[in-house]
């Protein structure tokens, strides 16, 4: 549902504004606008499509008193300037209300960046021009194959705009985009689905991504059932993806520390410094890698064990995770940097991985495999024990065999047992990075490139029913 949005302040002036009724020790503020466009279809025919633009604030207030200093943040949803008191004043009393925060941290100081004075960008329904005609194309090409088409695209622009008491004003525009396509036979039991991330739909081609549905359920034409059990497996970028980003969101460095995940040393302390995979791979964030661009800087509308608010406008860099297949990195804020002994890298908006001599692309794989497995995505991802990154999961979409270089035949769904930090040890095969949608976390993670991977023993656990 839409929020209405006030034409009342500028976002700057909502900062300021804030700012200047602040009474605490200490204030940061986040106000940040979304625009954001879709496009919905079903049975090869538009069904929706809609526009919407909101606006949020946070406050974030801290109190020095004799233990220590609190935190106190509120967050509301299209604030006019005549509510702005009251969420200051809101989050001022809710740092009164708590206890010391254990990351206080002097806030980060500086003065505005050179575009602190641009105005919000926005998006429109119009960022699909070119994809809607060609996705009509799609639509006819699917009705003469006999398969119904279903998807759904979005385009958002968020602009944040992050002030502090102590001269910080800095201003982030990020664009985020991506389609999800999904063809299904005429009786529903038959289905493939393809994905990607774009920025602005200028790379986006639906007739491309037709062209590969089509080709999928061509491959489903012929069933097979397969027994579970450990099957060579090539996993394309987007099922990579689906593996990264978890491996990526369980990295903070304090649970590591307290002994709580796969990244926790034996005995204490982290696993930083230890080998992770015998292949000179890097796992990296970087807020300028062309096409996954994201915030330099942190914004942090709560605190947890891997973000802190104190940290709000720490200017983020390239990080690597792991590199030369070292790990060399855990997310940490400045406190849990302290508390660790580590240096101070927080998590930043993308993930790459890099493995050296790729070897061409997910069709290079196929054709050099003898008999595998060919994945398309995993869903319905949990994680089953910590310690080892052990998650579960269920195959979706086109599992097909793979004999002698050529896709013969699409078999049964699994679920899945595998720790991505394990399979980062075991693969044997890369393809070349590429941008990759991830089917299970896409929608709150979009910025990744991964390769394609050969996994000579992946798990299919046991047989899934689910389609």
């Amino acid at each position: 549902m839409s929020t209405s949005v006030s034409s009342d302040p500028t976002l700057q002036e909502t900062v300021e504004r804030a700012l200047s009724l602040s009474q605490a020790d200490g204030c940061v503020v986040i106000a940040t606008e979304s625009s954001s466009a879709n496009l919905r279809w079903a049975n090869n025919t538009l069904t929706t499509n809609g526009v919407m633009l909101t606006r949020s604030l946070t406050v974030v207030s801290t109190i020095a008193g004799k233990t220590g200093t609190s935190a106190g943040v509120v967050s509301r949803s299209a604030v006019s300037v005549d509510e702005i008191d009251a969420v200051v004043r809101a989050s001022e009393a809710a740092a009164r209300d708590n206890d010391a925060a254990e990351d206080a941290q002097p806030l980060i100081d500086g003065t505005a960046a050179p575009d602190w004075d641009e105005p919000p960008a926005q998006t429109s329904i119009q960022v699909f021009d070119t994809f809607a005609p060609a996705l009509g194309d799609a639509f006819a090409k699917a009705r003469d194959s006999g398969h119904r088409h279903y998807g759904y695209v979005e385009h958002d622009v968020s602009t944040v705009y992050l002030g502090t008491s102590t001269g910080l004003r800095l201003r982030h525009v990020q664009p985020t985009g991506f389609v999800t396509m999904t063809a299904k036979t005429p009786d529903l039991s038959g289905s493939a689905w393809v994905g990607q991330a774009t920025r602005d739909f200028t790379d986006v081609d639906p007739l491309a991504l037709a062209a590969e549905l089509d080709r999928r359920m061509q491959w489903s034409e012929r069933k097979l059932e397969l027994a579970p059990g450990r099957y060579e497996t090539l996993l394309p970028p987007t099922a990579v993806a689906d593996l990264l980003i978890y491996a990526y969101w369980t990295m903070s460095a304090r649970d590591a520390h307290d002994g709580q995940t796969v990244y926790s040393k034996p005995g204490g302390g982290t696993r930083v410094g230890e080998r992770l995979s015998p292949v000179d791979l890097a796992l990296y964030s970087d807020p300028a890698y062309p096409g996954l661009q994201c915030a330099p800087f942190v914004v942090a509308h709560s605190s947890s064990s891997a973000q802190s608010v104190f940290d709000n406008g720490l200017a983020l860099d390239r990080t690597h995770w792991i590199r030369d297949g070292e790990l060399t990195a855990l997310a940490t804020t400045r406190h849990s940097a302290e508390l660790t002994g580590l240096a101070v890298t927080p998590f930043v908006d993308n993930l790459v991985l890099d493995v050296p001599e790729p070897q061409g692309s997910i069709d290079d794989l196929v054709a050099r495999t003898d008999r595998g497995l060919l994945l398309t995505c995993l869903w319905y991802i949990r994680e089953v024990d910590p310690q080892t990154l052990l998650l579960t999961g269920l195959t979706r979409d086109g599992v097909y065999l793979v004999e002698k270089g050529e896709v013969v035949g699409q078999v049964n769904n699994f679920r899945f047992n595998e720790s991505p930090v394990d399979l980062l040890r075991r693969f044997s095969e890369a393809g070349a990075t590429s941008r990759a949608f991830s089917r299970e976390w896409g929608d709150y993670f979009p910025r990744v490139a991964a390769p394609a991977l050969r996994v000579p023993d992946f798990n299919m656990s046991t047989v899934s029913q689910a389609s």
